[in-house]
């Protein structure tokens, strides 16, 4: 049987990406994801084997682009004083905006999982989502001790609640004063979401001066 060749790969993880996001691991069949890319279901299989090691290779990948941006975001990081305290969290909200505004199927993939899709898939929050956040908070343990962020400030809480407000934006946007849906295709609308987030990290961490303009 003739192999799946580089440039037909690519296909098949972007088709089946972007079903998943759509409706979701358990509501996506093989034979959907094989007519979408043009293949047959056998050819499918022989490549990427069954849907669930399909998924977990776009999960793999998800996570690793995640990666790259936070190393990046963290590059030179320091907590060393309260300006650089402050400077290493707005860096890190600008890092999960500007991924899923990069890549909108990332947190459509992971809100499906909320809602209890591929359920009996259990280890990828784990794998995935834990290390990222234990790394994260490490950065901000001399910070707090120092007294740089506040200390009452629950920092879990702060950085769920910036995933959770990127991932509702990037799905689904928001009504705007006159009742007209804007999301992440509006220009105007991402600034005025983002001098948001960086506000409300910004005073729920009370840190020094003022929170960053977009």
């Amino acid at each position: 049987m003739t192999s799946v060749d580089g440039s037909r790969r690519e296909l098949v993880l972007r088709v089946a990406t972007g079903l998943f996001a759509a409706l979701g691991y358990d509501s996506t069949s093989t034979s959907q994801i094989a007519e979408a890319a043009g293949l047959s279901v056998e050819a499918l299989g022989a490549e990427f084997g069954c849907k669930r090691e399909l998924y977990l290779e776009i999960m793999e990948h998800a996570y690793r682009t995640d990666r790259a941006s936070l190393d990046k975001a963290m590059e030179g990081a320091s907590t060393a004083t309260p300006e650089q305290a402050a400077l290493a969290i707005h860096r890190i909200i600008d890092h999960y905006l500007d991924l899923c505004l990069a890549h909108p199927e990332f947190p459509s993939l992971w809100m499906h999982r909320w809602l209890s899709d591929a359920s009996d898939i259990t280890e990828l929050e784990r794998r995935y989502i834990q290390p990222q956040l234990i790394r994260i908070f490490s950065v901000f343990v001399p910070a707090t001790a120092a007294g740089y962020v506040d200390a009452d400030a629950d920092m879990r809480y702060a950085f769920w609640s910036v995933v959770w407000c990127v991932n509702g934006f990037c799905r689904t946007g928001m009504l705007d004063e006159e009742g007209n849906r804007q999301n992440a295709d509006d220009p105007a609308a991402v600034r005025r979401f983002r001098a948001y987030l960086h506000q409300m990290v910004h005073r729920v961490t009370a840190l020094p001066g003022s929170p960053p303009l977009p």
